[in-house]
């Protein structure tokens, strides 16, 4: 099976869960590997280099904010983070951390192997296709499509994969105001959208995040800009790849997602 390429970590201090998530995951594919705390999390993150990290919140010696941090330092893997509380601050939490994902306790096994699914599709499909924007310079960002990476002068950007596919989609409609939901569904994938009742400050986090790597000044970007009453959109795009500007008064370059449909 194609699940078979993929290595799962599963950190979680619950022996039970580790148990229950590792033969879920195993039985559907995947090769899987645990770990009980935080710190032997990240020794088996470097042991194993897997796909994908679905990572608890609450565990001695490290907890999962600190060992999501570590990992954002080094890599761009995808991070579901499971939480036993539903408070909406802890999961904005994890999300302006690095996550990806979240899921709340107690949740259904099946579920977290749909979102795994979900998640390594749209990373094959994302580094399997070809663009014919292979390289796109605006300004002193360089977005290079098919490797994935973005520089801001020659300095390399660390973005996470969905970091960087939230900017690939704004990039490839460049001068289109895209809305939180489509954003959604493009980004973290249609199931993500329509089969939950997620809060669109989902995006809003990430954006926040994107514009603090991305640009000069995040309060008042050039480059992600909010569309009052819609979503977001990339600067448009002369055919010959330079930044023109932007004259709508829709537009506003100052940070206030939260409350930019009011």
């Amino acid at each position: 099976m194609e699940n078979q390429k993929h290595t799962i970590l599963v950190v979680d201090d619950e022996a039970s869960i580790r148990g229950i998530l590792a033969a879920r995951l195993s039985m559907v594919g995947y090769h899987v590997v645990t770990a009980a705390d935080g710190e032997a999390a990240l020794e088996a993150f470097r042991q194993t280099a897997p796909a994908l990290v679905v990572l608890d919140v609450m565990m001695p010696k490290l907890d999962g904010y600190k060992v999501c941090q570590a990992l954002r330092q080094v890599s761009s893997v995808p991070i579901i983070m499971l939480t036993a509380l539903a408070d909406v601050a802890e999961r904005v939490t994890a999300l302006e951390l690095g996550a990806d994902d979240y899921m709340v306790k107690p949740f259904s096994p099946k579920e977290l192997e749909a979102r795994i699914r979900s998640i390594l599709r749209r990373v094959r499909q994302s580094t399997s296709l070809t663009s014919c924007l292979d390289i796109i310079q605006v300004g002193s960002l360089q977005i290079d499509i098919n490797k994935q990476r973005a520089y801001k002068g020659a300095k390399h950007i660390p973005l996470t994969y969905i970091e960087f596919k939230l900017l690939e989609v704004l990039v490839k409609r460049g001068g289109t105001a895209i809305s939180r939901h489509d954003l959604l569904q493009q980004v973290w994938g249609w199931s993500y959208a329509s089969e939950r009742h997620v809060d669109t400050r989902v995006v809003d986090v990430h954006i926040t995040r994107l514009r603090a790597k991305v640009e000069a000044n995040p309060k008042e970007p050039e480059f992600i800009l909010t569309v009052r009453g819609t979503g977001y959109q990339f600067q448009q795009l002369h055919s010959g790849n330079e930044k023109t500007q932007h004259k709508s008064s829709t537009i506003y370059r100052s940070e206030n997602p939260l409350g930019a449909d009011k």
